[in-house]
């Protein structure tokens, strides 16, 4: 017997059923034995954890396409004992792996927090006698007490005590605690802020609402489009170096060349060519974008949500404490009896008690304008709110000796109880009917003199209102292309009020009713997500909503945030492409998220899409440069041994190359980038089109320096092959770095934004060096003439105008393209009725 019951089932049970069915009693529990027992069976009353080696994590990092080729570039390098080469290959296969592996390790700590969550200590009534127990002991069957502060150690069945409020916002999103009574269930993890009640345990740890909320997270996660570009990208280069070096040291084995020298020299080639470097300047661009966030009080938690965060077109925005200030607060009086307003909301502030703490109190004690007046009125009895009588009432003697009673609760309770017309009645409903529709939450006030004669002074609307920079940030975020659905576990009429006053959209729908139907979270039919998809807000959303929705909008092809700052957002935050956890957010949903705000609202939202936008931009430019660049100088290497049948670079020239591209390039992350209005994503299709058409034009230009090298430089400064090779590397050094000026941005290279300083100069003095190393040597190159090299400069430039032509001609049919695709989509799409003019014709 698994000894648990479902939260669901049982409410739905009465307590002496519930009781029997776990063959326990409120007079003496269970047994110490029977406890033992029952524990050994269910286990502890604690999430359950797969533990990872950390180890074996960290050797994740070197599987996979790209590590594969530089393990094999590294196993080749000890093959020829060539330890210089092994030795930086190996320390930038260990750095990237370094990188990858502590993000994961700070960012997989969800669980961990989940687990502070619950509480550590129960009172619970074991053979008769009521007794301390760690929280992890409690079992199926226990009699527990509950009291004021107490956080609820499992799921429980109320049976026994008047009343107890309790605050459950953190696992279901409602605003207000919420009032129990016998019968009623409470969560693990919620908190008890009145009352004191004695319950008994039907679910445990993994079992409870608390632990399917963390199941959802330890489940949740989706893969980066980060990873997945950097992959397609390594695949395609791989798959263009690996092709070329075989053709290459076939032909130059049936030439008869020297099979240990060519296996060196195709080595060094592929190590150049291939992006070792590219996870690691990723990184960097990504690391110095969480610094500049981390000055605009958000904290990355995970590198890759930058570059999700860039291309997010959906924010799922938590209602409470997120786009509301989670600060019930007095809305206008509507007045019967009363005066006026401020007599309402001092009656009703009378009949309150500030030490309660109760929200609803708080409330209405704020709304009094002045409050000395306060301490002119004598609360001579006080009986709190309960369950049954829904109101609360004070016996009150004011200053000059005359006593009066007032009552505030429910407004259908204290009409029941007031003498007032059938007009007024009928208004009152009315009144109450329309503030609700609206998600206000009604409080009636009377006033009696002698304790059964009543008037009915009026209704104290109250409300959980926007924050006061909601409307503003969502306003930015629709300019940003980004839609903003909201989620909430109240009720769909608060939500649709709210959402109407932030301009969100009132199609607000209610979570149980787009669920019903769904039998496994993970698959959701196609027909539920479309219609998430449509939906502007989801009201009496429970965790696995939150996730369900996440999901279903990836599914139709979203990238997906959702803010949040309770347990029950974590699941969700963890799923999402870039999850933020807000200020003041638990611990739990800070470690799923992958972005922390420290400083209130959403305002930083925005800040953080747009730097995300621009570090989206510096990696693609340095992605289509990088690939541009392989494709350069593996081609032209090989087709000049297969045409000329020569060397054109040495194996010096190869790594001089290798490192005057890849440490000066660094710097892209300082870079000024052009900041797109709308969601940007990986394209492939433009990438590999861009670098493609890039690179091709870089292995022409390359080709015809060679060509022109050979029919008028050799002869005219009596050059050698030496001196031709010289000639290639500084061209493909020059080259190389004009051609990052113009993947850079898709305007023309001379228009804003230009590069940043950093940039600029380090590209300046990586070719001042190359200048120089050619024009003296040092005995790592053959020395050139020094006009030589001002007409391979000219040549260089010359070139550059070319390929910026060519590069905004091929931005231009890429973009029409895409236009033309959504024409022909939506004329595809449009209803056959809508040509009616053709069939009549």
């Amino acid at each position: 017997m698994d000894w648990q019951i479902d939260s669901d089932t049982a409410q739905k049970q009465s307590g002496d059923e519930v009781l029997q069915y776990f063959k326990t009693s409120l007079s003496q529990g269970l047994s110490s034995d029977e406890a033992a027992s029952r524990l050994e069976q269910v286990g502890k009353n604690a999430l359950e954890t797969t533990k990872v080696n950390p180890l074996l994590q960290f050797l994740g990092y070197f599987w996979g396409p790209i590590p594969w080729m530089i393990e094999a570039a590294a196993i080749l390098s000890v093959v020829v004992r060539d330890w210089v080469d092994f030795s930086i290959i190996m320390a930038l296969l260990i750095f990237n792996a370094l990188i990858g592996f502590w993000e994961e390790f700070k960012a997989a700590n969800a669980l961990d927090a989940l687990k502070s969550q619950l509480a550590l200590q129960a009172r619970a009534l074991r053979d008769g006698k009521w007794q301390e127990t760690p929280a992890e002991d409690l079992v199926p069957g226990d009699i527990v007490r509950l009291r004021l502060g107490d956080v609820i150690p499992a799921d429980v069945k109320l049976l026994d005590g008047d009343y107890i409020s309790i605050d459950q916002a953190a696992l279901t999103g409602e605003s207000l605690p919420v009032n129990k009574q016998p019968g009623d269930v409470a969560y693990s993890g919620s908190v008890a802020k009145q009352g004191e009640m004695v319950a008994v345990v039907t679910g445990t740890g993994g079992n409870t609402f608390f632990g399917r909320t963390a199941k959802l997270v330890e489940s949740a996660g989706a893969t980066s489009h980060f990873q997945k570009a950097v992959m397609k990208v390594g695949d395609f280069l791989i798959f263009v170096a690996i092709g070329l070096a075989i053709i290459l040291i076939g032909t130059e084995i049936w030439r008869g060349k020297n099979i240990l020298d060519l296996v060196q020299f195709v080595l060094i080639l592929v190590v150049a060519s291939i992006p070792v470097a590219m996870p690691a300047v990723l990184s960097v661009t990504m690391a110095l974008g969480a610094l500049s966030l981390s000055k605009m009080k958000a904290i990355v938690a995970k590198l890759q949500s930058i570059e999700e965060m860039a291309g997010i077109d959906i924010l799922c925005s938590d209602k409470t404490g997120t786009l509301t200030k989670n600060q019930l607060t007095l809305g206008d009086p509507i007045l019967f009896g009363a005066q006026n307003a401020d007599e309402l909301i001092l009656a009703g502030a009378l009949a309150s008690k500030a030490e309660n703490q109760d929200a609803i109190d708080l409330a209405i004690l704020g709304g009094v304008k002045d409050q000395s007046t306060l301490s002119g009125y004598t609360q001579t009895k006080f009986t709190p709110f309960d369950p049954v009588s829904k109101r609360t009432s004070a016996n009150i003697t004011d200053a000059s000796g005359k006593s009066f009673t007032i009552a505030k609760g429910a407004p259908q309770v204290i009409l029941a109880l007031s003498n007032m017309s059938e007009a007024d009645s009928t208004k009152a409903v009315q009144t109450v009917d329309e503030l609700a529709a609206k998600g206000y939450r009604t409080i009636a006030v009377a006033r009696s003199e002698d304790g059964t004669t009543w008037t009915y002074l009026g209704i104290l609307p109250l409300y959980d209102p926007p924050r006061d920079d909601s409307a503003e940030t969502i306003r930015q975020a629709m300019e940003h292309g980004i839609q903003v659905k909201m989620v909430t576990g109240d009720d769909t009429a608060i939500g649709r009020e709210i959402s109407r006053q932030l301009g969100m959209g009132t199609n607000i729908q209610s979570a149980s009713d787009v669920f019903k139907d769904v039998q496994d979270i993970d698959n959701i039919p196609e027909s539920v997500a479309a219609r998430i998809e449509k939906a502007e807000g989801f009201g009496q959303v429970f965790p696995e909503h939150k996730y369900g929705i996440v999901k279903a909008l990836q599914k139709r092809g979203h990238l997906v945030a959702m803010t949040g700052d309770g347990v029950n957002d974590a699941p969700a935050l963890k799923q999402a492409d870039a999850g933020v956890a807000v200020s003041g957010a638990t611990d739990a949903a800070r470690a799923a998220a992958a972005l922390v705000l420290t400083a209130p609202g959403l305002s930083v939202i925005i800040k953080a899409v747009e730097e995300a936008r621009r570090i989206f931009e510096r990696m693609m430019s340095y992605t289509i440069y990088r690939i541009a660049m392989t494709i350069d100088i593996m081609f032209f290497v090989v087709l000049a041994m297969l045409v000329y049948d020569i060397y054109p670079l040495t194996a010096v020239m190869i790594i001089l190359l290798a490192l005057l591209d890849d440490i000066p390039i660094m710097t892209i992350a300082y870079d000024n980038a052009f900041l797109e209005k709308k969601p940007v994503k990986w394209d492939m299709h433009r990438v590999l089109s861009i670098s493609s058409v890039l690179g091709g034009l870089a292995v022409v230009e390359t080709f015809g320096l060679l060509y022109l090298a050979e029919k008028y430089a050799m002869p005219m400064w009596g050059l050698q092959i030496k001196h031709i090779q010289t000639m290639l590397f500084l061209q493909l050094v020059a080259g190389g770095h004009l051609m990052l000026f113009l993947t850079r941005t898709k305007r023309a290279f001379f228009l804003p934004p230009y590069p940043s300083w950093q940039l600029f100069w380090a590209i300046v003095l990586t070719q001042i060096f190359a200048v120089i190393l050619c024009g003296y040597g040092f005995g790592l190159v053959p020395a050139i003439p020094w006009d030589l090299i001002g007409y391979v400069w000219l040549y260089n430039f010359i070139w550059m105008l070319v390929q910026d032509l060519v590069k905004l001609g091929t931005y231009t049919l890429i973009n029409n393209e895409a236009k033309h695709k959504r024409g022909f989509l939506r004329n595809m799409s449009r209803s056959l009725h809508s040509h009616g003019d053709l069939h009549r014709s």
